[in-house]
């Protein structure tokens, strides 16, 4: 097995384990800023449990590699905007944010910290054991192809025969809605499960989709507002949600889209589709807690946007009941992850 020192030494190892950012979370908690997807050196420094000087030391010294791995450095009106979000008081000319990549990087480069050894074992473990595992190719193979059809094929029927026919009962029924209502909502819960496992699957025997791969940021920073809302919307219908109906613009009071949870609860969701280096304010956060508070009398109230939230903004989400969605988390829902709150 490679000693965690030859990370150290080869960047080729380094490169060949960079997608492992589980890893970090793994050894010890990494705490992020409100973005949910950047830290700076005074964290990564934390993280790692060694000096300032010992992190800016490291990135002098492989300042290319770590660029190519997410870190970068504001400056201008990008660190202003950033300097809003985060609460940061410091007038500094410059900013550096690390990613988790970055972050990770920095555990393969890091000599002087117990932190960032552990971090290197726990990989170069995680990598001898896929690799030596012994596995039946064509049993495996077979197993996996058979579970595969069958999850495919129960899917299908969840999704195109049980669901329709709860939603057809769920309109005549009066008496037992509710119950009905509950019984729909286990059984998309079934098969968005089902569905997660099958891509699992295919993850673990290295199947790639034909279709040409964008990512899933990139593309929605490609959308105009209304199409941007339109896939909100279909992601509020994979995850069980119904009467999701996306609103005409003017005379909207307030929403963008309005409609049921999977159990029955009053859903408005509030959507920005804004650049990364922009954020969303507080009297952007205080007009939608009125809109979707008192006028729609909401019981589930969603604000999702393509940038981060001002630490005021995410304080009065917090005290009202207001679900953020910020860049992160909206990332993770589109790639198939589900809300919590809409469970």
């Amino acid at each position: 097995m490679i000693n965690d020192s030859a990370l150290l030494e080869s960047r080729s190892l380094r490169d060949g384990v960079l997608d492992r950012t589980d890893v970090l979370d793994r050894v010890k908690a990494l705490s992020l800023l409100p973005d949910g997807m950047h830290v700076t050196t005074a964290m990564v420094a934390a993280y790692f449990e060694v000096g300032l000087e010992a992190v800016k030391s490291l990135v002098k010294d492989h300042r290319t590699e770590l660029e190519t791995n997410g870190y970068r450095s504001l400056t201008g009106e990008e660190l202003r905007s950033f300097k809003n979000l985060s609460g940061i008081q410091s007038r500094t000319a410059s900013l550096a944010l690390f990613s988790r990549r970055a972050v990770l990087n920095v555990a393969m480069l890091l000599r002087d910290s117990e932190v960032a050894r552990q971090v290197r074992v726990y990989l170069l473990d995680m990598e001898y054991l896929a690799r030596t595992r012994p596995v039946d190719n064509s049993i495996h193979r077979d197993t996996v192809s058979l579970d595969d059809r069958i999850d495919q094929r129960i899917t299908h029927i969840l999704g195109k025969t049980v669901v329709p026919m709860f939603n057809a009962l769920i309109e005549t029924s009066g008496e037992h809605r509710k119950e009905l209502v509950a019984l729909r909502a286990g059984v998309q819960r079934i098969e968005r499960r089902l569905h997660q496992h099958h891509t699992r699957l295919k993850r673990l025997e290295g199947v790639r989709d034909d279709r040409p791969t964008v990512g899933v940021m990139a593309a929605m920073d490609a959308m105009n507002g209304r199409t941007f809302e339109h896939h909100i919307a279909k992601l509020l219908r994979r995850d069980g949600c119904t009467d999701v109906t996306v609103q005409g613009g003017h005379g909207d009071r307030g929403i963008d889209i309005s409609g049921l949870t999977a159990d029955g609860r009053r859903l408005v969701v509030q959507c920005k589709r804004f650049a990364p280096y922009l954020n969303i304010t507080s009297p952007d956060m205080q007009k939608f807690v009125g809109a979707a508070k008192v006028l729609h009398t909401a019981e589930v109230a969603l604000f999702v946007a393509t940038c981060p939230f001002t630490s005021e903004a995410l304080s009065i989400a917090a005290e009202t009941g207001i679900t953020v969605v910020h860049r992160g988390l909206l990332e993770q829902w589109s790639a198939g992850e589900p809300l919590d709150v809409l469970e």
